[in-house]
């Protein structure tokens, strides 16, 4: 077993992108069990990068100097068609990981890497931050309360505004490159749909590439018909110039909206850290409304959370807690991705149960 309840766990982070230096990095240096010891990346500039952020982190240059230093953790979080071959050497090693979302290219490798890390009795989880988001969080609240009556569809978007495509695999990259908005928000959205509604029965999706010259999906529509009768109905665009609202909840009783974002990622790329109860608030103007058809009244956010997960984290490796993610629940979610190509790509509604 790699860790204890008596000292800090030694993390080693891959890949030193936005995902590690903005999300990654900073959340696991404010863990107070955890120590970023090693991050591997080749870039010189990122080095640089992570020796200026957090000086008693090593820059490596690959995993056998990563795997050198004997880390209790690693940490996956590099382009999307490398997760299942890093993740299964820091297994092969010994070692427990955190898989960045999309956890693998396809639903049967994900079961194939859990497979993996149940042979080795290691704790393999996926970085699915966005459970913790402060209006999934407050969705939970509202739900909870009953007001709505019966839910019978849940409306979710992540909107973006960037007509001009980056020269990016984010943007340029094909199918062999795991990119596109539907593996990228569209892990989020489809995971916080399953957490809320529970199992799909059926996908129906329109899956468009809009601006010039990009072979990744940048504007898609996912409906899922959930096994309880509640839809999902999923935007996610980086062509939305005014975006619409973040979510909708319509139930018999009442209806729930929610304009505006969860504030961690932009606190966090603001260099802001999780390290007291004022983090991941919201400003009251971007409160969700609650109505019934003749009042209406604001329902105070949640605050957020990106901390819980590295917190379940360390639960998981020091007495045995649960994983964060279950990366079952990944798998699920790729199993609905793929369902969703096909439909787009064959006008058809794809049935899974």
């Amino acid at each position: 077993m790699h860790g204890s309840e008596q000292h800090e766990l030694k993390v080693g982070l891959v890949g030193y992108g936005s995902g590690g230096a903005i999300f990654h990095a900073p959340l696991i240096a404010a863990n107070p069990r955890l120590r970023l010891d090693a991050v591997v990346t080749s870039n010189a500039e990122r080095q640089a990068q992570v020796r200026a952020d957090h000086p008693g982190a090593e820059p490596v240059s690959g995993m056998d100097a990563l795997f050198a230093r004997e880390p209790d953790l690693v940490v996956i979080t590099t382009p999307n068609r490398t997760h299942v071959e890093l993740a299964k050497a820091a297994l092969d090693a010994g070692v427990p990981v955190v898989v960045d979302k999309p956890f693998t290219p396809t639903a049967q490798e994900g079961r194939e890497l859990i497979e993996h890390a149940r042979e080795r009795g290691l704790l393999l989880t996926v970085f699915q931050n966005r459970r913790w988001d402060s209006d999934i969080r407050t969705v939970r609240k509202v739900l909870a309360g009953g007001e709505l009556g019966r839910v019978h569809r849940f409306e979710s978007r992540f909107d973006r505004w960037a007509p001009q495509p980056k020269p990016t695999w984010r943007d340029s990259g094909g199918a062999e490159d795991v990119a596109g908005l539907l593996y990228d928000l569209g892990s989020h959205l489809i995971d916080q749909s399953l957490q809320l509604f529970g199992p799909v029965a059926s996908v129906y999706a329109e899956i468009d590439r809009r601006r010039p010259g990009v072979r990744a999906d940048d504007d898609s529509f996912v409906s899922l018909t959930h096994a309880n009768g509640v839809r999902s109905h999923l935007w996610m665009s980086k062509l939305a110039a005014v975006s619409g609202p973040r979510l909708r909840l319509l139930g018999d009783q009442g209806t729930f909206t929610k304009h505006g974002t969860d504030p961690q990622e932009a606190d966090l790329r603001a260099g802001k850290r999780p390290v007291d109860d004022t983090w991941g608030r919201e400003p009251e103007d971007i409160w969700g409304e609650l109505g019934d058809g003749e009042t209406a009244r604001k329902v105070p956010s949640e605050p957020g959370a990106y901390q819980a997960f590295y917190d379940e984290v360390v639960e998981a490796l020091t007495v045995h807690g649960p994983a964060p993610v279950d990366p079952a629940d990944a798998v699920t979610a790729l199993d609905i991705i793929a369902a969703a190509q096909r439909s787009s790509e064959n006008q058809t509604v794809e049935r899974l149960l």
